[in-house]
């Protein structure tokens, strides 16, 4: 268990790193345009995010 875990996190560091890597001014334009948006918006990104990984860790573990 705690090696997937391990592994999710190297994932997510991998996708992390790839908007700057391959298109750092559009990933600087991104963050721009977050900050203008307010907490509440902001939240609702985040939630929406948790909630479809969610769905997708689901669907994986029902496929398997």
């Amino acid at each position: 268990m705690s090696d997937a875990i391990w592994i999710a996190l190297a994932l997510l560091l991998v996708l992390e790193g790839l908007m700057p890597a391959i298109n750092p001014g559009g990933w600087r334009r991104m963050f721009e345009q977050l900050l203008r948006l307010s907490d509440q918006q902001v939240r609702t990104i985040g939630l929406i995010s948790m909630v479809a990984g969610l769905i997708l860790l689901w669907l994986v573990e029902m496929a398997s």
